[in-house]
């Protein structure tokens, strides 16, 4: 008589090792097509998950149910194919740890359609499939808003258009390979997630790497896919430490606790009554922001939501106790293809009421060699103390100057709303996440 259990079993022994070949073909086959992805595909063991709805990976192990691979790859190899390369591009572009913040639905989905949008985008046979109309109109939109359709940047979007419940179903449901259920990880291993963000951003530089030595010969088919992790690979940049490095070391009149040393205040105050020994130091040396110039590309082609969010963002920096002096020489100057307008901040009241009348002057073309001639003439003419930087707000668009200044100099970009082109090597290149700022503005 055979064993109903140890049938059972056989029989789930079977469909394990009939998903694993189904797998490693997928594995192959994308190989052979993507020679790039070669580290990238062979990170990710497989593993039977029989309360697994379908499928999902938590950046180690692709688990599965076995019923559902088999249903998918009964739809033919291409489906198989792309469900694979879409959990595999989820871990390269990060989606498992950036999601922050942000809403869990609206991330998800978010990440889907950026993934989708990288798979759709490539002309490989072997994981070709007709976009549904549906589904191109939706790439037409968020390609309208986002150079890159990157998961942070379709978040941001999503947001903005505040779609409703139904809408957004219907989207999540086009656009739904995998689950995510297996991306957090237990908060008790916490090395999990350092091995797991460190395993898959060395597999995402070499990828960089070797997609930009082979060059032209995979340009048009990885084209998409290449901008994707070139986003992923920019340095992330903490802003609020940023502005710090343009801080001046100077002495302010004020008690310095740090140098004082109570025990001789306090043997003194004992052995003469009311004269102590050591009194505190009625000055202390601190680095603050003092002279500094921010320069808000108003051109047509900057957003006046971006430039107020940026503003706002750099308003709430400066306004730190610890960050800048009790008297600040801050210059706001606004300007196209010529200066608009320079507006000189002094104290916190100037700050905030420049803050309640902004408005963004010019929407021209965009130049950012008269901003620089006009900070240097107020160089020239001893405007400012000790100018330590000049920050420039733009989307990159524009004619940079050939001679680097006598001060510091910083462009700054959000991700996703900036073209990516050369800044002089003199210059600093920061770039900003696309709901950094309005995340940041929600937890002060």
């Amino acid at each position: 008589m055979i064993d109903p259990v140890r049938h059972r079993q056989l029989e789930e022994l079977k469909a394990a090792e009939v998903c694993t070949r189904i797998l490693a073909n997928a594995r192959n086959e994308l190989y052979l097509n993507m020679r790039c992805l070669d580290v990238a595909l062979g990170s990710l063991g497989y593993e039977a998950a029989p309360d697994c709805a379908g499928v999902g990976t938590d950046g180690f192990v692709i688990y599965y149910r076995p019923e559902y691979l088999g249903r998918l790859f009964r739809q033919g190899r291409a489906a198989v194919n792309r469900c694979y390369l879409h959990m595999v591009l989820h871990c390269l572009f990060c989606h498992m740890d950036t999601r922050g913040r942000r809403e869990e639905a609206d991330w998800n989905l978010a990440c889907d359609i950026a993934v989708e949008s990288v798979i759709d985008g490539l002309y490989l046979r072997c994981i070709h499939r007709q976009p549904s109309l549906y589904r191109q109109d939706w790439y037409g939109r968020m390609r309208k808003r986002l150079p890159v359709l990157s998961a942070e940047g379709v978040c941001h979007v999503l947001q903005e258009m505040q779609l409703p419940p139904k809408q957004k179903e219907r989207l999540a449901a086009e656009f739904y390979v995998d689950g995510h259920q297996y991306w957090e990880l237990p908060e008790d291993s916490p090395k999990l997630s350092v091995d797991r963000q460190n395993q898959w951003s060395r597999n995402r530089e070499r990828m960089q790497t070797e997609m930009e030595t082979m060059g032209s010969r995979q340009d048009e088919d990885t084209r998409s896919l290449l901008e994707h992790v070139q986003v992923e690979n920019r340095e992330r940049y903490d802003y609020r430490q940023f502005l710090r490095k343009f801080a001046v070391l100077r002495e302010e009149m004020q008690v310095d606790p740090d140098s004082f040393d109570y025990i001789f205040y306090t043997y003194g105050m004992s052995l003469y009554k009311n004269m102590p020994l050591v009194e505190p130091l009625e000055s202390k040396e601190i680095s603050r922001i003092e002279d500094f110039v921010i320069v808000i590309d108003t051109s047509m082609s900057c957003s006046g939501e971006l430039v107020r969010r940026f503003l706002e963002e750099t308003y709430d920096v400066l306004c730190e106790a610890d960050s800048y002096f009790r008297k600040t020489n801050i210059h706001i100057i606004q300007c196209d293809e010529q200066v608009r307008q320079d507006r000189r901040i002094a104290s916190r009241e100037e700050m905030e009421e420049y803050m309640a009348d902004f408005a963004v002057i010019g929407q021209g073309g965009t130049d950012f060699r008269p901003a620089f001639e006009y900070v240097d003439g107020m160089v020239r003419q001893g405007a400012f103390h000790r100018l330590r930087g000049l920050l420039y707000f733009t989307d990159g668009e524009g004619v940079y100057p050939v001679r680097r200044p006598v001060y510091d100099t910083a462009f700054v970009f959000v991700k996703d709303q900036y073209t990516d082109i050369s800044v002089p090597p003199w210059a600093i290149k920061l770039i900003l996440e696309p709901g950094q700022l309005a995340e940041r503005k929600q937890e002060g």
